[in-house]
């Protein structure tokens, strides 16, 4: 089973007020490098076989501050960059809002196509092909992070919790916030949403947590398996 840890960037001067999409240029505000500090420290007790990155400074930014004192490099993959906002890109966020598209993509996600720009379903297409394609280049027993961005990390949890696209919306991703999902033979399993904790990944929770017994089932009635 391939681990993998979605982390999204650390906070910029733009994050919140402004949609940033793929300007460039946009780098860590402070607060975003104490968090990405932060986040090298929560994940130090996880062996990685690859960290991968958007292409974005921020992104790149944050991967590697938790490259930074292991073996290895930051890998960029284009397929983890934000989504192609077009027009709307560098607009305010408020601005935005007013605009009647605003509203197929708070509601109806997988018509949403930006002006000049990307359907919300070719995001989602690229980045989950993307992670497949990462999972059987690293293998079965692959622990691995990908720094992207807020959208196309929920895009890419929707499709682990089979949900359809329309749903994304009702996932979050803060800033420096990891997701973690084991991807089985059978289907994915989200551990860990969102989360801002110190992450563990001992090899006993990798046999027991979510993973598939001996009967081809990935999990018991009742639950599932317990870690005892």
């Amino acid at each position: 089973m391939t681990t993998l840890l979605l982390a999204r960037h650390g906070l910029t001067d733009l994050t919140g007020p402004v949609l940033a999409g793929r300007t460039p240029g946009v780098h860590l505000s402070e607060a975003g490098r104490a968090q990405a500090a932060a986040l090298a420290g929560r994940v130090a007790g996880v062996r990685l076989d690859a960290i991968v990155s958007s292409p974005l400074e921020r992104c790149r930014e944050t991967a590697q501050a938790v490259a930074d004192g292991r073996d290895g490099e930051v890998l960029i993959d284009d397929r983890f960059i934000e989504c192609g906002y077009g027009e709307w890109t560098g607009r305010p966020i408020a601005e935005l809002a007013k605009e009647p598209l605003w509203r197929v993509v708070q509601a109806h996600p997988s018509a949403a196509t930006f002006p000049e720009g990307e359907a919300l379903t070719e995001m989602q297409h690229r980045a989950v092909s993307a992670v497949r394609e990462w999972n059987l280049r690293l293998g079965e027993k692959a622990i691995y992070l990908v720094c992207s961005h807020g959208d196309v990390i929920k895009s890419i949890v929707a499709d682990a919790l089979g949900l359809h696209l329309d749903q994304f919306q009702r996932i979050t991703a803060d800033p420096a916030a990891v997701t973690v999902i084991r991807y089985a033979p059978l289907r994915p399993f989200v551990l860990r949403l969102n989360d801002m904790g110190e992450l563990r990944l001992t090899e006993d929770s990798e046999e027991k947590d979510g993973g598939e017994n001996i009967t081809g089932s990935d999990a018991a009635v009742g639950g599932g398996p317990g870690t005892t």
